[in-house]
């Protein structure tokens, strides 16, 4: 079933706040990025949305209105890209090795096809010391299930999202250890800590 031209609008608001943000719009954040008054008439373009599968809302979850795949597929769609790209061979990082063309494909769809999936844009150099740099890409699994060690999207408090290793120093309080020697660890009550995923991979842009 098609968009309508106001569902596309609260989508691309949706996609705009995320990445801007790191965390999902609240119905008063989305109300107010489109001007709208009335929180009933979001929550009717929510729902609109939602059974379009086009979004995700999860339950007993503070700001938990995720897109879907379907989005960013149709966003692709409309940009003419696709999700397959070659794969060429491999080529060694230590010693050199004869790089042979090869004729397989890597199918992105392997990913975008998960609905639990999502991307967020990294912002600042917290986690350099794990090879995520300002300006990349995590690819993010929505989960509150992780173990020790996880990189994971934390919100703290409700409103500040972070990318951090998580520990569970006990059964009230979280350890957000970033990947940077000159940074302290954040120590967290369990009780405001709300976990939105973990990373599962990274992309990068070379310019």
């Amino acid at each position: 079933m098609a968009l309508t031209r106001k569902q596309k609008v609260v989508l691309d608001s949706i996609a705009r706040f995320v990445e801007e943000h790191g965390y999902s719009p609240s119905y008063q954040e989305i109300a107010a990025g489109l001007g709208l008054a009335s929180l009933a008439t979001v929550h009717k373009h929510i729902q609109a949305l939602e059974s379009k599968h086009y979004l995700k809302r999860g339950f007993n979850q503070s700001r938990s209105i995720d897109l879907t795949p379907k989005y960013f597929q149709d966003e692709r769609k409309r940009r003419g890209v696709g999700t397959e790209i070659p794969l060429a061979g491999r080529i060694a990082a230590g010693t050199p090795v004869e790089a042979i063309p090869g004729r397989d494909t890597l199918n992105l769809g392997d990913f975008l096809a998960d609905e639990n999936l999502y991307a967020l844009e990294v912002r600042g150099d917290s986690m350099i010391e794990d090879h995520i740099c300002d300006g990349d890409v995590v690819l993010v699994e929505r989960s509150a299930r992780v173990k020790d060690g996880d990189i994971v999207v934390a919100l703290v408090g409700g409103e500040e999202a972070t990318l951090k290793r998580f520990y569970r120093e006990s059964d009230a309080t979280a350890r957000l250890q970033p990947a940077n020697a000159s940074m302290p660890p954040i120590l967290v009550p369990m009780e405001r800590l709300e976990l939105q995923g973990r990373v599962l991979a990274v992309l990068r842009k070379y310019k």
